[in-house]
């Protein structure tokens, strides 16, 4: 039997947000019954640092019937030379017999899964799912969680912020070609009060939202911060972190790498001990949504097992 060698827009195709949300949850319900489970990436920097040292991230996982491979490179200086930043693929097989299954394109894997991990933890923890979302960033997690959000909740509005403001009116154009009302704003405090949700996918050294003193937060806020992958990041405010933290309202997609990674998390000191990972904090999920003191603070870091997820729903449709 051939491989199926998925470009992007076929990736894409064979993941459905709303779908790939779905199988995320039941990722999460085999990673606690230990039928699947993934080691920590493996990151080796390649190139050379004169030209933009690029990063290799290697995200192997299995569960029962599949395992799969992620490879991923990643080049900042690649826009200044016509290619993407990220560059991979993701090799799925038979876990029985190692038969190769299919060709992923990786980004599109690592993009939409991301987005879909997000929308997963918004429809469980936020109060108001259905309210008005707030977008921070303006990059293509910016563009694959405002589809997720739009395709998995039907938001009554999004607001897009971004350095360029170009670029976040673009995002709330297209946002209008999926059926939402969507408008970009300058300043994030004048919609802050009015939103139930945001999410924030910048590579911000410095907090992008205000500090948790500024009378704009409530409990009932959501957020999604996403995009702080590396210590010197930092997209929220330290106070914030804190408050979720003292109240049992932080959670993260998984605890695996969120020590060298988070860095909003390092910065605003963080006991790692009052972290809860996804996996069980889903199954209190009423309770947590119901918990106040601070706003609910969900922070992702990847993990293979969500790749495999996509892997899992991808071969769905491969015999």
């Amino acid at each position: 039997m051939s491989v199926a060698l998925l470009d992007a827009a076929q990736t894409a195709a064979r993941l459905p947000y709303p779908a790939l949300a779905r199988a995320i949850a039941a990722m999460l319900a085999e990673l606690r019954a230990g039928t699947a489970m993934a080691p920590p990436r493996i990151a080796l920097p390649v190139g050379d640092p004169a030209g933009g040292e690029g990063t290799l991230l290697v995200m192997p996982a299995r569960n029962r019937e599949l395992v799969m491979t992620k490879n991923i490179t990643v080049h900042p200086g690649n826009p200044q030379r016509g290619l993407p930043n990220i560059l991979g693929e993701v090799v799925v097989a038979d876990a029985h017999t190692g038969r190769r299954l299919a060709l992923l394109d990786g980004p599109t894997v690592t993009g939409r899964r991301t987005a879909a991990v997000s929308l997963l933890a918004a429809q469980s923890f936020a109060p108001d799912p259905a309210g008005e979302l707030l977008i921070i960033g303006a990059g293509v997690q910016a563009l694959t969680h405002l589809e997720a959000f739009a395709a998995g909740l039907s938001p009554r509005r999004v607001w897009l912020h971004s350095r360029t403001a170009a670029k976040a009116e673009a995002l709330a154009a297209h946002a209008r070609t999926l059926g939402v009302e969507a408008q970009s704003v300058d300043d994030v405090r004048t919609v802050l009060p009015r939103v139930s949700m945001v999410v924030t996918v910048t590579s911000s050294l410095v907090p992008v939202l205000p500090d948790l003193d500024s009378g704009l937060w409530r409990d009932d806020h959501f957020i999604a911060a996403v995009g702080a992958f590396r210590p010197e990041m930092c997209e929220l405010p330290p106070a914030l972190c804190q408050a979720a933290s003292a109240h049992g309202r932080l959670l993260a997609d998984t605890l695996f790498g969120i020590e060298e990674e988070a860095g909003d998390l390092l910065q605003a000191g963080i006991a790692w001990s009052t972290v809860q990972p996804f996996e069980r904090a889903i199954l209190a999920e009423d309770a947590l949504r119901a918990r106040g003191g601070s706003p609910l603070v969900f922070k992702s870091v990847g993990y293979a097992l969500w790749d495999l997820a996509a892997c899992v729903l991808a071969s769905a449709g491969t015999a």
